[in-house]
């Protein structure tokens, strides 16, 4: 799974927008037992926003983009609209921001340096799950420079949204609230109609929100992963589903329970996907030089680039496992155990630590063990060098990818700007000596 906040917190949204309507709801019986890790109001709630994302999964992304644009101008408002509300009742921001350090020293600094190793946390799936997205791209230069810059503007700007927010709690209640909802929920208490109506709308944004988000880093993501393992039996919209399945069955709730739990959740989750960061970006950047061979991709020829060893990479495994090896002490040390202090200071940097190990390790097992597609010379181009290819030998495009009235051969016979044909000239000139078919 990708993110399995996007999944609860909007179960909190619903529950602030149904208290919003009906304040009765607050006082719903509980009939679960304590073991359950989540209330029955809890459970309806995150069922209800489970239920009603399911029909946003049967589109195709490229369909469900209208949802993203509404999302990208209605959550944003509600953000900001809620940032000033928190501001108004703290009576300005100058009583959040002089509130006195509660740690000093180096604990302060070892502080700093978690909350940015959970911010990369917080979109470690994304760079995973990029190229799903990224593939639709005209160039790789439309995909670079618009998330070169929105990524760190919008996570910096969300990140400070939250720590202000959270941080009006202790001036106006006396005590520190990390979780922005259960602040907002608190505005409930003694709410008018006005209030009530402003409570609904802003938690309504953050469930929009965490919607897109949803779709984005889990469905899709879980989607593509899913047919590429198994294309005969699984497309994206069968694996969207499956994924869904398996986040209603995993109960996330155990895994916010607190905000101990939840950074310490965000930590593992980064320590597994940056030893997976570092085999991708050194293979594609560093071994193969921009070499792709897509057709190759779904191909089981021993001869092509991708074959391996009977269709695995055991270097890119060993990397994998030893990024995962360095932090794997530390991580016991962070859910209770006692470990080395040097060992949790590694843990402490642990994206750094996995991405950096799997990077030098792939790197090295190449080196000494060489595979096809090595190149010397940087092989990418901002073109489809084969054309038209369907997604394995003698498969056309389906109909889904090509869509209605698409016309594919004129995109292809069409002129290609000068830099396009220079670097598709460059690439095979210098391209890998492998077979192409």
């Amino acid at each position: 799974m990708a993110d399995v906040d996007a999944l609860l917190y909007p179960g909190e949204c619903v529950t602030l927008m149904i208290e919003a309507i009906w304040p009765s709801y607050r006082t719903l019986p509980n009939t679960l037992s304590p073991s359950a890790g989540v209330t029955t109001k809890g459970f309806v709630s995150f069922f209800l926003f489970w239920l009603f994302s399911l029909p946003a999964l049967w589109f195709p992304v490229h369909k469900v983009r209208h949802l993203f644009t509404v999302k990208a101008c209605y959550s944003p408002i509600a953000a900001i609209a809620f940032f000033a509300w928190a501001i108004s009742r703290a009576n300005g921001i100058g009583p959040i921001v002089h509130q006195p350090n509660t740690v000093h020293g180096s604990a302060l600094g070892w502080a700093v340096v978690k909350a940015i190793l959970t911010c990369i946390g917080n979109f470690a799936a994304l760079i995973m799950n990029d190229p799903d997205f990224s593939r639709f791209a005209r160039k790789p230069k439309d995909a670079l420079w618009s998330q070169l810059f929105t990524i760190p503007i919008g996570f910096g700007i969300t990140s400070f949204i939250g720590i202000i927010v959270s941080s009006s709690s202790e001036v106006i209640y006396g005590k520190s609230v990390w979780n922005p909802l259960t602040l907002l929920g608190k505005f409930l208490d003694g709410a008018s109609s006005g209030q009530r109506f402003g409570i609904f709308v802003i938690a309504l944004g953050f469930a929009l929100a965490q919607l897109g988000t949803n779709i984005s880093a889990n469905s899709v993501s879980a989607g593509t992963d899913l047919t590429a393992l198994m294309p005969r039996y699984l497309n994206i919209r069968r694996g969207s589903y499956v994924c869904a399945a398996i986040g209603l069955a995993m109960c996330p709730w155990n895994l916010v329970s607190s905000s101990n739990s939840f950074t310490t959740y965000l930590s593992a989750y980064s320590l597994f996907l940056s030893a997976i960061a570092g085999v991708m970006i050194t293979d594609y950047y560093i071994i193969r030089r921009g070499y792709l061979d897509v057709r190759a991709l779904y191909s089981a020829r021993k001869s092509d680039p991708y074959y391996y060893t009977f269709g695995f990479s055991w270097r890119a495994y060993t990397a994998y496992i030893c990024g995962i090896l360095i932090n794997i002490v530390g991580f016991a040390g962070a859910v209770g155990q006692k470990v080395p202090a040097g060992a949790q200071y590694i843990y402490n940097l642990n994206y750094f630590t996995g991405f950096l190990v799997s990077t030098a390790v792939y790197y090295l097992l190449v080196r000494v063990f060489p595979i096809p597609g090595m190149g010397t010379y940087w092989n990418e181009v901002d073109i489809d060098a084969d054309g038209e290819f369907g997604v394995a030998y003698g498969q056309p495009v389906g109909d889904e990818e090509s869509g209605p009235g698409k016309d594919r051969s004129s995109s292809i016979s069409d002129p290609l700007p000068e830099d396009d044909q220079k670097g598709l000239k460059d690439s095979s000139k210098h391209a890998p000596d492998i077979p192409h078919f």
